[in-house]
This record gives structure tokens, C-alpha cells and sequence, in this order.
């Protein structure tokens, strides 16, 4: 399972490779994908290579081969994900007799867009793609959705630009809590939630962002932070 943007940047190469032959620069790949330096491109090549969709050549300027695509775009399907288990150097006998091996579960959940972790921008409602998350940051309460963080605004929360938050459908919230917020209709945000008697605080995790306090009817949480995943 790829991220929207080792996705995007997958699609941007093989169209450029089927175009021009050539690769495209990392200069040409951070304007594509509209990432502000070039430490993000690396990331996402690096991923894309240790997933088996790329190969970086040796001592080549821009060499870089796909070896494969994802169904998407127009690749042969994936066989099933199957766990399995490393052994160590345990000599044989070793293992206790009632050992079982353990499996992870892992499920599909739709990402319904970008939030913002910043200047909030309009509220999301549609599926962009999916992402496979341990079934154990899934309680059984409640739909389950993920989303896109754009912008640093949560940075000291550890949430950073680009990171796919899991989040747990839900209207009400705790002080303290970093909810999905949705402000007068209109815009949707991720923020420390706390009540100040008839108004919200939506706190950010940055100091360079200002806390928002509105009347509490402006505001309408959409569900609560239960999990994270950052791709490398």
C-alpha cells in the first residue's frame, strides 16, 4: 500500500520515463508534487525503493528504473500479505512447546482527504485513497477514517506535514483532546480541543500558531486522534 504521494510521485516518473526516456529531475520532481524541499523526495524515493517499485542505477545522473506499478496504474496485482515469522539463531529444541506463531491484523481504511494542521481549509468529505492500518489502533467504538496533514501547526504534538492521521468518528470530546474540527460549516482543522465556558479553544502544537476561540456553535468536532502513520 502506497501513500498518496509515493502514488503521485510513482505515476510522475513513469509518465516521464514514457514520454521522454529519461527520469525526471529532483528539482522537477519536488515541483511536481509541490513539496518545499528536496529531503521530501528522497523520503519518497527511498520508500518506493524499499517497496520494490523503483530502482535507484549506480553512478548514473537521474537513474532511476521502475520495476513495477500498482494496480492503479495499470500494474499486475499484488499477491495477499502474508506475515511471517523471522527466526532468531535459537538452536533447534529451543522453542517452548506451546509456542504459536502471532500474526498482526491489519485493516483498509478509507483517507478522505488532507486536514489542515495549520490555516484550516475546506472540510473534507470525499475518499481519496486507502491505507492499511494495525487493527489494534482501531477500537471497536465508532466508524474509523485517515487523513492527509497539511501543514506544521501540530508539529510539537509529533504530527508533522504530510503524516496520515487515524481518526475515530465522534461529536463530543474531552479537554485536551486533538479533534477533527469542523468551523462554522465551512472549514476543517486538527487541534487541541478545550471548553472556555460558552466558547471553543482550538489550540495548536506550534508556537507560532495563534489559539482560536470561538462560540461553541461555530464549532462542531468531526472525531478524535487515535492513531498515526509516517511513511520514511
Amino acid at each position: 500500500m502506497l501513500t498518496k504521494k509515493q502514488l503521485d510521485l510513482l505515476e510522475f516518473i513513469h509518465k516521464r520515463v514514457q514520454a521522454d526516456g529519461v527520469p525526471p529531475s529532483f528539482d522537477e520532481m519536488k515541483a511536481a508534487l509541490d513539496l518545499r524541499s528536496k529531503s521530501g523526495i528522497h523520503r519518497l524515493i527511498t520508500a518506493l525503493e524499499e517497496r520494490g517499485f523503483i530502482r535507484r542505477l549506480a553512478h548514473r545522473a537521474r537513474a532511476i528504473e521502475i520495476v513495477k506499478l500498482p494496480e492503479s496504474l495499470g500494474g499486475e496485482p499484488t499477491a495477499a500479505f502474508k506475515p511471517r515469522v523471522i527466526e532468531g539463531d535459537k538452536p533447534e529444541g529451543a522453542r517452548p512447546a506451546n509456542f504459536e506463531p502471532v500474526t498482526v491484523d491489519a485493516l483498509e481504511l478509507p483517507v478522505m482527504g488532507r486536514i489542515a494542521a495549520g490555516v484550516p481549509i475546506e472540510a473534507i468529505s470525499h475518499e481519496s485513497h486507502r491505507v492499511a492500518v494495525p487493527g489494534s489502533m482501531v477500537s471497536g467504538r465508532g466508524d474509523h477514517y485517515a487523513l492527509e496533514v497539511r501543514g506544521d501547526s501540530m508539529i510539537d504534538a509529533g504530527i508533522n506535514d504530510g503524516d496520515v492521521v487515524v481518526i475515530r468518528e465522534t461529536k463530543t470530546a474531552d479537554n485536551g483532546d486533538i479533534v477533527v474540527a469542523l468551523v462554522e460549516d465551512q472549514e476543517a482543522t486538527l487541534k487541541r480541543f478545550f471548553r472556555r465556558g460558552n466558547a471553543i479553544a482550538l489550540e495548536a502544537a506550534n508556537p507560532a500558531y495563534e489559539t482560536r476561540v470561538l462560540p461553541e456553535e461555530k464549532v462542531k468536532v468531526q472525531g478524535r486522534l487515535v492513531g498515526l502513520i509516517r511513511s520514511y
